[in-house]
C-alpha cells in the first residue's frame, strides 16, 4: 500500500507539473498577444496592462458571491481592470466586428422595406461592458444617426461608468447606459430592432431566463446578434436542420475538455446548453464557426449566432405553401381551404410535396424552429440535409469554378421563352444565368448534389443584387477581390444562405489568394495543370501570342507552336493517357467506356484482337486531337472563345467573356425580382423531378450526367420515366455525351420520346465553342407513360397518403 501511495503521489506531481506547463505556455501567449497590441504606445504601458490583466485573470481571489451574488462577483473580476479591458481583450475577443458588420448589414437591407421608410430603430446591447461594440459600430452605421435609441444594460458599475465616460467623450446623445441584471430590463416604449450579446452570454447563470426575455423585448422583424466563446462535439448537434449549417463546429475532445476548465476559473460558462437554448428560441439567419489562432497555434473556438423571431401567424404557413408550390410546380393552395382541397383530390393523386415542406412540418410537430433556409431575406435555396453522405463526399471544395458547355448553343436549339418551365444542373450557374439574362423563363430548377456549387451560384447572385457592376467584375471576371471578407460580412451576406455565406467566409483565399477564383476547386487543379505544362515546356510566350491573336488566320499560325509540344508523344504517354488523371478529372469510368467504344468502331479496329484496355491511352489521345485541333482553327480565343481563354490564362478579359459578366446582363440582374423565378435545389435530378407536378417542365438540360450511369444497372431507365414524368407532351430534355450514339438513346426511343441528334463531333469538326463532347441530342417528349398502381401519379411517391398540413401547426 505503501508503495502504491507514494505511486499515486508521483502522478499528482506529474499532473501537476503538466498543468502548470500549460499555463505557463498560455500566460506566455496571452503575454506576447497583449504586447503586439497597437493600443497603448509605449512598452511599458502595455506591461502594466498586461501586469494588471494577469493579476486579476490568474491571482487575486474573486470575492462578493456570497454577500453582493452576481454583480459582487463581476465586480470583484473588472474593477481592478476596467480602465484597461478593452486594451487587452481587442486580441482575444475575436469575432466581435464580424458580428457587427452581419447585423449592420441585415439592418442596413430592412430598412429598404417601405413599411419601415423614416421608423429609426432601437438597439439593446445586452452585457455591453465598456461600450466598445457600441463605438465599433460607427465602422458600419452612422450610430447617432441611424439609432434612434440605443441602451446598454449590464450588471458591473466599473464597466457601466467606463462606458458613460466613452459616450460623453463621443458626444452620443442618443446612448443611455443602464446598470441593471438583464433578465429585469424592460423598455419603456416600443420594442427593439437589433440586441446583440458579445462574449456576454457565456457570463451569464442564469441564461434561460436572459434569453427568453430578449423574446419580449425584440420588435417582430427584428433580429438578435451573438458572439461568444463556445466548446461543443457533431454528436452534441445531430440531426438538428434548423442551426444553419454546422461547417468547422466540431471540437475534439481535449479542445472541449482542456477550454472548459479554463474558461470556468473566471466563471465563463461554455456549456453547450446556452447556445443550444439560444438556436431553440430564435429561427437562424447566420451561423458561423471559426477559431481564434494565437501564439503557437493554439485556438479559441467561438461562434457568432444571427437571429430572428419565430413567429406563429398565418402569413409564415402561406409563405411554407407557396415554396412549397414553386419547388413542385403545383397550384398554390392555401392553408384555409388545403385540407378540403386535398380530401377532393385524393380519390385521384397522391400529393406532391417538397423535401422543404416535409422539414418543416417535422420540425413544426416537434415545436421545433424552422430550418433556416425559411428565414432567410431570399427564398431561393432549398432546404437539404447537409449532413447526409451524398453531399459530405465532396468536403469543403467545388468541383467546377466555371460551366464547360455552350450555353449559346444551348438557346440556339430551344429557343427558351418566358412561359418555360426549365430544370438544369447548376455546376458553375454560368449557363442557367444566362438563361435568364437572355430568355427570362418563368421558372428555373437549379440541381446539384454538390452542396458547394450551389454556395457559387449563390455567391453570384448575391453579388447581382448588392454590387455594382466593377466589383462584380472583379470577383467574377478577373476571379480576384483582395477585400473578399469584408464586401461578403456588409454587402453580400443579406442575400445569400447561412450555409452559403459560412462557406464562403471559410474560403475567402478563394479571392484573395494570387491564384484566384479559376484556379480553385477541381477545374482549377485542370488550370494549374495547363500553365504548369506551359511554363515548363517555355511556351509562355507563344500563348500569350494565341490568347491575343486578332485574327483566325494569325491563331491558326500560332496553334502549331504550341500543339508541338502540348501534344507530343512524350506527354502523350505521361499526361494523356494517365488513367488516373481521367479519374482524377472527375471523368467516370462508364464516360470513358463510351470513349473507347467510339474510337474502336470509328478505326475499324477488330475487338476480338483488341481490347479496350490496349487502346485506353491511344483513344484519350485522340479524343483531345478531335477536341483541339478544330477549336483552334475554327475559333477566336481573344474574342469569342472565353472557355480556352480562361483555360490557359485563369482569368477572363473584358473583350472576351460569358454573357452574364457584361454591364448589360448586371443591370437586367440586378433588378428587384430577378430571380424570383429561381430555386436552388441541393440534391440528385431524380429526387427532384420526382417530386415535381406532372406535366410541369417544358425543358430539361441535363449537360452530361447521362454519362455517369452504369449500363449494367436500372438507374438511367428510372430517371427517363421521371423525366417523362415531370416534363409536358411537347416537353423537350438537352443532353451531350461523350459518345456518338450514347446507349442510353434507345432507353429514352422506349420510354416516350423522340431523340434527335443534333451536333455530331466527327474528327475535324466542330460543333461549337468547348468542343468537348461527341454528340448533341434533343429528345423530345412524345407520349405520356402509364404508371403502374395509379394512372397519374407520381412514380417515386406512388401509394404515399396526403401528408400532414400546416393547419393545426403553429409556426
Amino acid at each position: 500500500m505503501a508503495f502504491l501511495s507514494s505511486d499515486l503521489d508521483v502522478q499528482r506531481i506529474q499532473l501537476l507539473a503538466v498543468a502548470a506547463s500549460i499555463l505557463v505556455l498560455f500566460i506566455g501567449i496571452l503575454a506576447v498577444t497583449v504586447l503586439k497590441s497597437n493600443a497603448y504606445k509605449s512598452t511599458l504601458e502595455s506591461l502594466n496592462s498586461f501586469s494588471k490583466f494577469f493579476y486579476v485573470s490568474f491571482l487575486k481571489p474573486h470575492t462578493g458571491d456570497s454577500l453582493a451574488g452576481q454583480q459582487g462577483a463581476l465586480e470583484s473580476f473588472y474593477k481592478a481592470q476596467a480602465d484597461i479591458y478593452d486594451a487587452t481583450r481587442k486580441r482575444l475577443l475575436r469575432g466581435r466586428e464580424d458580428m457587427l458588420g452581419l447585423v449592420s448589414a441585415q439592418l442596413k437591407y430592412q430598412s429598404t422595406d417601405p413599411a419601415r421608410m423614416g421608423r429609426k430603430p432601437i438597439w439593446v446591447d445586452i452585457g455591453g461592458g465598456t461600450g466598445w461594440n457600441i463605438e465599433a459600430m460607427q465602422e458600419f452605421l452612422d450610430v447617432p444617426k441611424f439609432f434612434e435609441t440605443i441602451f446598454l444594460v449590464d450588471l458591473s458599475p466599473s464597466l457601466c461608468e467606463v462606458a458613460r465616460k466613452r459616450f460623453t467623450r463621443l458626444g452620443w446623445v442618443n446612448v443611455t447606459v443602464v446598470c441593471q441584471d438583464a433578465r429585469l430590463f424592460k423598455l419603456p416604449n416600443n420594442k427593439s430592432e437589433l440586441i446583440t450579446l458579445s462574449y456576454s452570454l457565456s457570463m451569464i447563470p442564469d441564461y434561460y431566463s436572459v434569453v427568453d426575455s430578449m423574446t419580449s423585448l425584440l420588435d417582430p422583424t427584428g433580429i438578435i446578434g451573438v458572439v461568444d466563446f463556445y466548446v461543443q462535439s457533431t454528436v452534441e448537434t445531430s440531426g438538428r436542420n434548423y442551426i444553419g449549417g454546422s461547417l468547422q463546429r466540431h471540437v475534439n475532445w481535449l479542445g472541449r475538455s482542456f477550454w472548459r476548465a479554463w474558461f470556468d476559473l473566471d466563471r465563463v460558462g461554455l456549456e453547450g446548453a446556452k447556445r443550444d437554448y439560444l438556436e431553440y428560441r430564435f429561427g437562424t439567419l447566420k451561423c458561423i464557426d471559426d477559431r481564434n489562432y494565437l501564439v503557437g497555434g493554439i485556438c479559441i473556438p467561438y461562434y457568432i449566432f444571427m437571429g430572428k423571431l419565430t413567429s406563429s401567424t398565418t402569413k409564415d404557413g402561406e409563405l411554407i405553401e407557396r415554396l412549397d408550390a414553386a419547388c413542385t410546380e403545383s397550384p398554390y393552395l392555401s392553408p384555409r381551404q388545403h385540407r378540403l382541397d386535398m380530401s377532393a383530390a385524393a380519390d385521384t393523386v397522391v400529393e406532391n410535396r417538397s423535401k422543404a415542406y416535409q422539414s418543416a412540418i417535422v420540425n413544426l410537430s416537434a415545436n421545433l424552429p424552422l430550418p433556416s433556409t425559411f428565414y432567410q431575406n431570399t427564398f431561393q435555396r432549398i432546404f437539404y440535409d447537409e449532413s447526409h453522405e451524398k453531399h459530405t463526399q465532396f468536403g469543403n471544395e467545388f468541383i467546377y469554378a466555371f460551366t464547360w458547355e455552350d450555353s449559346r448553343i444551348d438557346r440556339h436549339l430551344l429557343k427558351i421563352g418566358p412561359t418555360d418551365v426549365i430544370l438544369c444542373i447548376t455546376s458553375a450557374g454560368d449557363n442557367l444565368l444566362d438563361y435568364l439574362y437572355s430568355a427570362n423563363p418563368r421558372r428555373i430548377h437549379a440541381v446539384d448534389m454538390n452542396p458547394n456549387q450551389n454556395h457559387l451560384l449563390e455567391l453570384k447572385i448575391a453579388a447581382y443584387q448588392a454590387l455594382p457592376y466593377m466589383d462584380f467584375w472583379k470577383l467574377f471576371g478577373e476571379g480576384r477581390c483582395p477585400g473578399f471578407k469584408n464586401t461578403l460580412i456588409t454587402r453580400l451576406s443579406p442575400y445569400m444562405s447561412s450555409q452559403a455565406c459560412q462557406f464562403w467566409l471559410s474560403h475567402e483565399q478563394v479571392f484573395t489568394s494570387p491564384r484566384g477564383l479559376y484556379e480553385c476547386g477541381g477545374s482549377g487543379h485542370g488550370i494549374r495543370v495547363v500553365r504548369w505544362l506551359v511554363w515548363i515546356s517555355g511556351l509562355r510566350s507563344a500563348v500569350r501570342e494565341l490568347c491575343q491573336a486578332k485574327t483566325l488566320n494569325e491563331q491558326r499560325e500560332i496553334w502549331p507552336r504550341v500543339r508541338r509540344v502540348l501534344m507530343s508523344r512524350p506527354l502523350h504517354w505521361a499526361v494523356i493517357g494517365s488513367k488516373f488523371l481521367w479519374k482524377a478529372a472527375g471523368v467516370p469510368p462508364a464516360q470513358t467506356a463510351m470513349i473507347l467504344e467510339d474510337y474502336l468502331d470509328q478505326d475499324n479496329l477488330n475487338p476480338f484482337h483488341i481490347t479496350l484496355e490496349d487502346t485506353s491511352g491511344e483513344a484519350m489521345w485522340q479524343y483531345i486531337i478531335n477536341t483541339l485541333d478544330p477549336v483552334a482553327r475554327e475559333t477566336l480565343l481573344s474574342e469569342d472563345n472565353f472557355y480556352y481563354l480562361l483555360t490557359l490564362t485563369g482569368q477572363y478579359t473584358r473583350r472576351c467573356h460569358p454573357s452574364y459578366l457584361t454591364a448589360k446582363a448586371h443591370a437586367k440582374l440586378s433588378r428587384p425580382g430577378a430571380f424570383e423565378g429561381l430555386r436552388i435545389h441541393t440534391d440528385e435530378i431524380q429526387e427532384v423531378i420526382s417530386r415535381i407536378a406532372r406535366g410541369s417542365l417544358t425543358i430539361a438540360i441535363v449537360m452530361d450526367s447521362m454519362d455517369w450511369f452504369n449500363p449494367k444497372d436500372t438507374a438511367a431507365l428510372t430517371q427517363i420515366r421521371a423525366l417523362n414524368y415531370a416534363l409536358k407532351v411537347g416537353g423537350r430534355v438537352l443532353l451531350r455525351s461523350a459518345g456518338l450514339r450514347p446507349w442510353y438513346i434507345s432507353g429514352f426511343e422506349t420510354l416516350g420520346f423522340s431523340a434527335k441528334r443534333v451536333g455530331s463531333r466527327l474528327p475535324g469538326t466542330c460543333i461549337d465553342r468547348v468542343n468537348m463532347y461527341a454528340s448533341t441530342w434533343i429528345i423530345t417528349k412524345t407520349s405520356e407513360l402509364a404508371l403502374p398502381g395509379h394512372d397519374s401519379t407520381n412514380p417515386s411517391v406512388k401509394g404515399q397518403e396526403a401528408t400532414s398540413t400546416l393547419e393545426n401547426l403553429e409556426i
